[in-house]
């Protein structure tokens, strides 16, 4: 498994903008696909984001314009850069790590963000 270390996250106002960091511990991070997912309370998770090992990126609808997945191989690192926020994107996020055709496996600890004024 890939171990992966999240950073980032806390309170921001309505409209301000955060980027998360997801450290991964992998000499193949280049071959695995890395997502963001959150969970709201009362609320199931949901993927956010994905970045593939050739760079194609997928969004969810509640974020298309105002999030960016990104990544930098060279520093095994995951980002995800977040404007324009709302309360409602309030919640805890994770990142996680796909390798082929496997689920997403691998599981950072979460990071809470706090959208509130």
């Amino acid at each position: 498994q890939v171990q992966l270390v999240e950073s980032g996250g806390g309170l921001v106002q309505p409209g301000g903008s955060l980027r998360l960091s997801c450290a991964a511990s992998t000499s193949f991070f280049s071959l695995y696909t890395m997502g963001w997912y959150r969970q709201a309370p009362g609320k199931q998770r949901e993927l956010v984001a994905a970045i593939t090992t050739v760079g194609s990126t997928n969004y969810a609808d509640s974020v298309k314009g105002r999030f960016t997945i990104s990544r930098d191989n060279a520093k095994n690192t995951v980002y995800l850069q977040m404007n324009s926020l709302k309360p409602e994107d309030t919640a805890v996020y994770y990142c996680a790590a796909r390798y082929r055709s496997l689920d997403f496996g691998s599981w950072g600890q979460g990071t809470q963000v706090t959208v509130f004024s």
